[in-house]
């Protein structure tokens, strides 16, 4: 018996154009044109993977409702819909198609996108034009290794410590692995610990009694008892301080913790999930971590990549938060240029997914076409940008800190100019400080 290759298939619903099909056939994709009366006809065979297009454009009105119950009569495919212009989308038929579909498009049709768009539903078995995970999404080997250990993980009631660069997305995985824990139902709760005054931590985190400090008008529930049943997010757990590490050792070892100010332990059931983009190996053999809390965290091991090592996600990712932007604001811009995907394909992105998330946000207020440009996203000049970034993003942290505070000198300490120079936000220019551990007022 022979078996049948699965193919991958586009039934259009409408008349694609020769550059249309030629362009999907290329990516790897059969078209197969269809109209409205053909919905009888169309086979679906098993193993293949499917993709309806709803092509709305030229479309007289009085046949919105037959296409939208097309879409409903074959609601296992995904959907992409295909528009004239965005105001096409305000008739309440088209709105309700368009919320059954997975994706749309609107004029001038942007075959590269639509292309990606697809290339997503196959590697997902067309189930889904997205395979998400919690908000991760991306079809790299690297996100989606990532994605299979987030799987495996969360059913595991145990400690993971979740390593990666600024910016990677560890608090989105944090969510992930409790979103799909039995503990889902319960709370999910995210300290930053870099961000706790340092003689607060203790109250914070474990709660305190009346009176056991100056202030202390009322006992306090911390962080972690008012959590249990559910999951507690330690981010940059390599800032705390000795005391709150020995506190946290406890929990983790015996499931009990004592506030500020009693004796008395308190027996607390949540799982404890952190992350960091420093060197913990490197802070304990410094003294600066305890080397039994690391192996108490370092129980399961994730590891978020860079987005420079994630190849065309970038592209994917960038027009899920543009869909995403639309969806609460009103903006021209729905797709990139083709030179705005070349150069984000190149950029270095030394602030990972949030630098591209700000990047496309900023983009989709100050674009004035409906394709946002190389401009628009500034990355302009980017064969110099991208060399520098890359020499920042793709090094090993030594070179990355050398390469930041050799920025900072030669700009005279001006973290405007060193932003400029780098290519990158202000903001990201103090992450980076933080996470070198670059002392500003003292090297000025």
């Amino acid at each position: 018996m022979i078996n049948k290759v699965s193919q991958h298939c586009v039934v259009w619903f409408g008349q694609p154009s020769a550059v249309e099909r030629a362009g999907l056939t290329a990516a790897g994709w059969r078209v197969r044109s269809a109209g409205l009366s053909d919905s009888d006809g169309v086979g679906l065979r098993h193993g293949d993977v499917v993709v309806g297009v709803a092509d709305l454009r030229r479309v007289a009105a009085d046949a919105y409702a037959a296409m939208q119950r097309l879409m409903a009569d074959y609601a296992q495919l995904p959907w992409l819909v295909l528009l004239d212009d965005v105001k096409q989308a305000q008739d309440p038929t088209v709105q309700r198609m368009l919320q059954q579909g997975v994706s749309s498009f609107a004029e001038p049709l942007d075959i590269r996108r639509l292309a990606t768009t697809l290339k997503v539903v196959g590697e997902s078995k067309g189930s889904t034009s997205k395979p998400v995970v919690g908000g991760i999404c991306g079809c790299s080997p690297a996100i989606q290794a990532t994605i299979a250990s987030i799987l495996k993980y969360a059913p595991v009631d145990l400690p993971v410590l979740i390593t990666g660069e600024t910016g990677t997305g560890k608090e989105v995985a944090a969510r992930a692995l409790h979103e799909h824990s039995a503990r889902r139902q319960r709370s999910f709760a995210a300290i930053n610990c870099g961000a706790l005054p340092p003689n607060l931590v203790q109250s914070e985190l474990f709660g305190h009694e009346r009176g056991a400090f100056t202030g202390a008008s009322a006992r306090q529930v911390g962080r972690f008892e008012a959590a249990t049943g559910g999951t507690v997010f330690l981010d940059e757990v390599g800032d705390l301080p000795p005391e709150a590490q020995t506190s946290l050792l406890r929990l983790l070892q015996e499931g009990t913790l004592e506030r500020v100010g009693s004796t008395q332990p308190i027996k607390v059931d949540v799982r404890v999930l952190a992350a960091t983009h420093v060197d913990l190996e490197k802070a304990v053999a410094q003294g600066r971590f305890r080397e039994d809390l690391y192996y108490r965290l370092n129980v399961l091991r994730l590891r978020i990549p860079a987005l420079r090592e994630r190849g065309d996600d970038v592209e994917i990712l960038a027009q899920e938060f543009l869909d995403r932007f639309r969806a609460q604001h009103r903006c021209r811009a729905h797709g990139f240029s083709r030179s705005a995907r070349r150069a984000m394909r190149e950029f270095a992105w030394p602030g990972n997914v949030r630098e591209l998330l700000n990047r496309v946000q900023r983009a989709a207020v100050v674009a004035e076409s409906t394709m946002i440009s190389v401009a628009d996203l500034d990355l302009r000049g980017e064969t110099s940008a991208s060399s520098a970034a890359s020499s920042l993003g793709g090094a090993r942290v030594a070179a990355e800190r050398d390469a930041v505070e050799a920025c900072l000198r030669e700009s005279r300490f001006n973290i405007s100019e060193c932003a400029r120079r780098l290519k990158v936000s202000r903001v990201t220019v103090y992450r980076l400080c933080k996470k070198h551990r670059l002392p500003l007022e003292e090297l000025r």
